[in-house]
């Protein structure tokens, strides 16, 4: 078998395999990314600390020097009118299919949002005022980007949001993303990216609010300067390039399993990958990849993805299969393993969407579904979950005790704070039982 992807393959069970694979999920760990990132780190910290200092005029100067577009402060935002004309040109049967994700974005979002389901006195559940959504500036406009965010800050009843993408398309940002922006009640938006824009909200400046979260995708930049403002705002998590994992056996369609693995990696940097207990099924996925790969739009840079990120890994049971996908903790996760799928899928626990059955691509939860795309990757899952609606909330504990449940608690915390040594902890509850 000759082909250009023949690299791919795995065998979990030959040692010499052992330094691929461990490079095959090194490259999308933290800890390699953080590792190899010190440089650029420094880069963005010195951004965001310029930007804390300068205000508009540092996010002024850096849009210049790295998005080749000068702003003045009172270009950043971008007029109503221009969201209004950007709506109006949106194509009828685009603007249909956007309304129609919104909605069905808008109803599982509320369905499992918690802040107005709680009956315990004990904890209260409040929108937060102000968030910012980061919208990449791909060379295609990303309107779904845009549902993913915001839809869910709206469900929780955010009143303040705020779109940051870059000024890529003709100085400004993609018409369509204004006109999504619109439909969704959207009016302040920014024709800003970077860790300038990042920066500009987590500290506020001259023209633009500080936010109380910043959520979104992005390049390594964006991200870590989100990381760097953490605690500042809150953040969604550190996203980082796509990624599928795609759990298959005998049963799957190996044409639509190489499909999946295109999808992902056509995002160029994004990373496809397959693990199966089959050598033959793995060589017939091989097989469509150098079939289907030449027939994309953009076959060329998506091949060289492919070879650089992605990979097919074959173990010996399917038992281990699920150890190493646990192990992987993917982005998108699809089980298509036939009748077994869905009992296999509720053995893996780490990722941020499973995708269970041979009908349902990523693409389904990129567009359609409702659950937001906006995921963790990096193999974060393990610890990061995709954002919802629950994640615009804060909750706040309630306390109230009667004088009576004080005075039947009292001696248990007046014992418990002295030996910590807090003396007036204690007296707070004496003088009021005394």
């Amino acid at each position: 078998m000759n082909g250009q992807f023949n690299d791919l393959l795995i065998i979990a069970s030959d040692k010499q395999s052992k330094t691929r694979m461990l490079k095959l999920r090194g490259e999308h760990s933290m800890s390699d990314f953080l590792k190899s990132r010190g440089e650029l780190t420094e880069t963005v910290r010195k951004i965001v600390a310029d930007v804390a200092q300068r205000g508009d005029t540092a996010v002024a100067e850096y849009t210049e020097k790295f998005d080749k577009v000068k702003l003045s402060s009172s270009q950043f935002r971008v007029l109503a009118d221009e969201l209004k004309k950007a709506h109006e040109q949106l194509p009828v049967e685009l603007l249909k299919s956007l309304q129609k994700s919104i909605a069905n974005v808008r109803h599982y979002q509320s369905e499992i949002f918690v802040g107005n389901k709680n009956t315990h006195p004990g904890i209260r559940y409040t929108p937060l005022k102000r968030a910012a959504l980061c919208i990449p500036g791909a060379s295609a406009p990303l309107p779904s980007t845009v549902i993913m965010t915001a839809v869910p800050a709206q469900v929780a009843g955010i009143k303040e949001l705020v779109v940051l993408s870059p000024p890529r398309h003709e100085g400004s940002i993609h018409p369509v993303i204004l006109g999504v922006c619109h439909e969704l009640g959207i009016t302040e938006v920014y024709r800003l990216g970077g860790a300038q824009a990042v920066a500009a909200v987590a500290w506020g400046t001259e023209t633009i609010a500080k936010v109380d979260k910043i959520v979104g995708p992005g390049h390594d930049v964006v991200q870590l300067a989100k990381k760097e403002v953490f605690g500042l705002v809150d953040m969604d998590s550190f996203a980082g390039p796509s990624d599928v994992l795609i759990v298959a056996n005998e049963q799957a369609n190996p044409a639509w399993v190489a499909a999946d693995m295109l999808s992902q990696a056509e995002h160029n940097p994004g990373a496809g990958i397959m693990v199966t207990d089959s050598l033959d099924f793995a060589k017939n996925v091989l097989a469509e990849l150098e079939i289907q790969c030449g027939q994309l739009d953009r076959a060329e840079a998506t091949a060289e993805c492919l070879k650089a990120y992605s990979g097919i890994v074959v173990c010996e049971t399917m038992d281990a299969v699920i150890d190493w996908a646990n192990d992987f903790a993917a982005e998108h996760l699809q089980v298509q393993c036939g009748e077994k799928s869905k009992t296999i899928s509720q053995k893996l626990v780490n990722a941020g969407a499973i995708f269970i059955g041979p009908f349902t691509p990523v693409a389904v939860g990129d567009y359609w579904a409702g659950p937001s795309h906006t995921l963790p990757t990096r193999q974060t899952s393990k610890f990061f979950s995709a954002v919802t609606s629950n994640d615009f909330v804060k909750s706040t504990s309630i306390i109230e005790y009667t004088q009576q449940q004080l005075a039947d608690a009292a001696d248990d915390i007046v014992r418990l704070a002295l030996t910590e040594g807090l003396d007036a902890h204690a007296k707070s509850v004496q003088k009021r039982v005394e």
